[in-house]
C-alpha cells in the first residue's frame, strides 16, 4: 500500500520536479546534489498506517526515491506501531534502532568523516543502523471501519539526536495528521534549507514558523551540559525555542523505578552484559534503553541495542535462538504493566563484581526539581565512568615515548606494548578506589572473567581507548600502525633555522626529500592533517632549499 509522494527526483532546496543549475568544480557539484542538506539530518520521512487487510503498511516515503529494501520497509512498519497489547490511546512518541540491509548507500550521502571527527563518540552518525523517531496517534474514529484512526509519522536518521527529533515531531506530526501530504512536503523543503550539523556550532533551524536553536556537541566540549547562547540576530521575532540539548533525556524520570540499582546497571552496561528491559509501552521501553546506553558518557556504548523490539521484528529469531546470549543490550516491549522497571540479566541485578548496589547519590532527594535530580544523577554516573578510565589513561601515558625523542626527520620512537597483567597490577596503587567515593571491588570489575579476557575484552572497555589522544590497543611496538600524520603533527615544534646551523648540505637535502615524501603521502592518502600543517611543511622545504647553493637549488627545483 505504498503511495509515494511525488514522482520527480530529489532536488536540493526545491519542490518536486524543480531543478538547479550545476556549475563546474567539485564544490559546485556537491552543492547541487539532490537533498544534500536534508540528508545531513534525515534519511527520509515515513508514514505508516494500519490497513485492514495488510496490517501495518508503509503509506508514504519522502523523498520518494529514497531506497529502502523490502526487509527495511517491513521492519519500519512493525517498529513504528506499539505492540497490540499496549493499548496506547492518544499520541505516543518513542524510538527504535534497526539494521541497514541495503548495502552501499546512495551516492547523494555526504562523507561522514568531517562530522564524526569532531563529534563525541556517542553522537557520531550510525554507520550500519537506522534510528527511527516515531509519533504514533491512535484515536477513535467512526469513519474508519475498524473504529480507530491509527497512523505513525517516522523520522529516519543516522544521528542520535533524540531530543531534537522528538521536539520536531511534536511540532509537525499534529499538523500533518490534519493536512497530510502538502504539509509534509513543505516541512521537508524547510529542513533542506537547514545548515549542516557542525560540532561546536549553535544553529538556528526554522520550521513551520518556529525557530529551534540548538548547539551541536563537540568532542572538545566540557561534559557539563549548558544551554546554547542566543545569537544577537535571534532577538527578533519569532523568539527561538532553545533546546538545552539535542540528545540528553531526563535521566531521573527514566531511572526512577530502578533508582536503587543504578550502579549495578552502570556496571552491566560497562561490561556489555545481555539485558532485557520489559515495559508496558514503547515510549517507556525506548527511553529507558537510551538512558542506559547514555550512562557511560564520555564513553560510547559499543554493543548492540534495540530501544524498542517486538516478536515481529526480522531479527527476533536471530537474537533469541542463539545458544549463547548476544553481548549487548536488547529491549523488548511485552505489554504488561507489571513489568515496568523489571530487569532480567545473568546477574539478576546483583553487582557483577560482588559489591552492594547503592543509590546514585545521597544528594538525590525526591523533593528537588526533576531537572536538578537528573543533573545530579548524570554527574554521579560521569564520576563513576571517569574513575574507571583515569587509571587507564595514566597507564597508557606511561607507555608513550618522551617528547624529546620525537623529531620530524627520524623514524617514530617505539611504544611500549600494552600488557593487561601490568595494567591490572598498576590498579593496586593507582586504581579507581583513589578517586571514587564508592569503595567496592574495583579490581574485580576489571577482571570480570565471563568476558574471557577480563574487562579488557568487552567492546565498551575497548572503546575507551578511542577516547584517548592516540589509540594504542594492539599496536605495541609496531610503528607501521601508528597514525600516518604522526611526523607531520610534530612539525609545528620544529625550528628549521636553528636545526640547519650545524648541518651539512647532504643532511639538508635529505630533509627536503623526506619532507616532500611526507607531503606526497599526506595528499595522496588524504590523511587527517590540517591545511596549515601542510603549508608549514612546504615553508620548511622552501627555507631549506633557499639555504643551499644555486646548483643544488636547480637540481631540487628544476625550471
Amino acid at each position: 500500500m505504498e503511495v509515494p509522494l511525488g514522482t520527480g527526483p530529489r532536488q536540493a532546496g526545491g519542490g518536486l520536479g524543480t531543478t538547479r543549475s550545476t556549475s563546474s568544480g567539485r564544490a559546485a557539484r556537491a552543492s547541487a546534489i539532490p537533498w544534500a542538506r536534508f540528508s545531513a539530518w534525515l534519511e527520509c520521512v515515513c508514514v505508516v498506517t494500519f490497513d485492514l487487510e495488510l496490517g501495518q503498511a508503509l503509506e508514504l516515503v519522502y523523498p520518494s526515491d529514497f531506497q529502502l529494501t523490502d526487509k527495511e520497509k517491513s521492519s519500519i512498519c512493525y517498529l513504528s506501531f506499539p505492540d497490540s497489547h499496549s493499548g496506547c490511546l492518544g499520541d505516543t512518541q518513542f524510538s527504535f534502532r534497526m539494521r541497514q540491509c541495503g548495502g552501499q548507500r546512495s551516492l547523494w550521502h555526504g562523507d561522514d568523516r568531517p562530522y564524526n571527527s569532531k563529534a563525541p563518540l556517542a553522537l557520531q552518525r550510525e554507520p550500519a543502523h537506522y534510528l527511527g523517531y516515531v509519533y504514533f496517534r491512535q484515536v477513535k474514529d467512526s469513519s474508519v471501519k475498524r473504529g480507530y484512526f491509527q497512523k505513525s509519522l517516522v523520522l529516519v536518521s543516522r544521528l542520535p539526536f533524540v531530543r531534537l527529533f522528538q521536539s520536531l515531531l511534536s511540532l509537525i506530526a499534529p499538523e500533518y495528521f490534519e493536512k497530510l501530504a502538502p504539509c509534509l512536503e513543505a516541512v521537508c523543503n524547510e529542513i533542506d534549507q537547514w545548515p549542516a550539523p557542525v560540532p561546536g556550532q549553535t544553529l538556528s533551524l526554522p520550521v513551520m514558523g518556529i525557530v529551534f536553536q540548538v548547539r551541536i556537541p563537540s568532542r572538545v566540549d566540557k561534559l557539563e551540559s549548558n544551554p546554547p547562547k542566543q545569537c544577537d540576530q535571534e532577538n527578533l521575532l519569532p523568539a527561538p525555542v532553545v533546546l538545552t540539548s539535542v540528545h540528553e533525556l531526563d535521566l531521573f524520570r527514566c531511572f526512577r523505578p530502578v533508582l536503587t540499582h543504578v550502579q549495578t546497571l552502570w556496571e552491566l552496561m560497562l561490561l556489555g552484559e545481555p539485558l532485557v528491559v520489559l515495559a508496558p509501552s514503547p515510549d517507556v521501553s525506548s527511553e529507558l534503553v537510551l538512558a542506559l546506553t547514555s550512562c557511560l558518557q564520555p564513553l560510547k556504548f559499543c554493543c548492540d541495542f534495540r530501544p524498542y523490539f517486538t516478536i515481529h521484528d526480522s531479527e527476533f529469531k536471530e537474537l533469541t535462538t542463539r545458544t549463547q546470549a548476544p553481548t549487548g543490550l536488547m529491549s523488548s516491549e511485552l505489554g504488561s504493566p507489571r513489568c515496568q522497571g523489571t530487569f532480567l540479566s545473568k546477574s539478576s541485578l546483583k553487582s557483577p563484581h560482588g559489591s552492594r548496589p547503592s543509590t546514585p547519590s545521597q544528594g538525590v532527594q525526591k523533593k528537588r526539581p526533576w531537572d536538578v535530580l537528573s543533573a545530579l544523577l548524570r554527574q554521579h554516573l560521569l564520576e563513576l565512568t571517569q574513575s574507571f578510565i583515569i587509571p587507564l589513561e595514566h597507564y597508557m601515558a606511561s607507555l608513550m615515548p618522551l617528547q624529546k625523542s620525537i623529531t620530524p626527520w627520524k623514524s617514530p620512537p617505539q611504544i611500549c606494548p600494552f600488557r593487561q597483567d601490568d595494567f591490572l597490577r598498576s590498579l593496586e596503587h593507582a586504581g579507581p578506589q583513589l578517586t571514587c567515593i564508592l569503595k567496592g571491588d574495583w579490581l574485580g570489575l576489571y577482571r570480570w572473567e565471563p568476558l574471557g579476557t577480563g574487562c579488557c575484552g568487552c567492546p565498551t572497555y575497548t572503546g575507551a581507548f578511542s577516547s584517548l589522544p592516540i589509540s594504542m590497543v594492539g599496536i605495541g611496538s609496531d610503528t607501521k600502525r601508528w597514525p600516518r600524520s604522526w611526523k607531520l603533527c610534530t612539525w609545528k615544534l620544529f625550528n628549521i633555522e636553528a636545526w640547519m646551523k650545524d648541518k651539512s648540505e647532504v643532511e639538508v637535502v635529505d630533509l627536503v626529500l623526506k619532507l616532500r615524501e611526507k607531503l606526497v603521502r599526506a595528499q595522496g592518502h588524504q590523511l587527517p592533517v590540517k591545511e596549515v600543517t601542510l603549508q608549514r611543511a612546504q615553508l620548511y622545504i622552501d627555507t631549506a632549499i633557499g639555504s643551499l647553493p644555486k646548483d643544488l637549488q636547480a637540481v631540487l627545483c628544476p625550471p
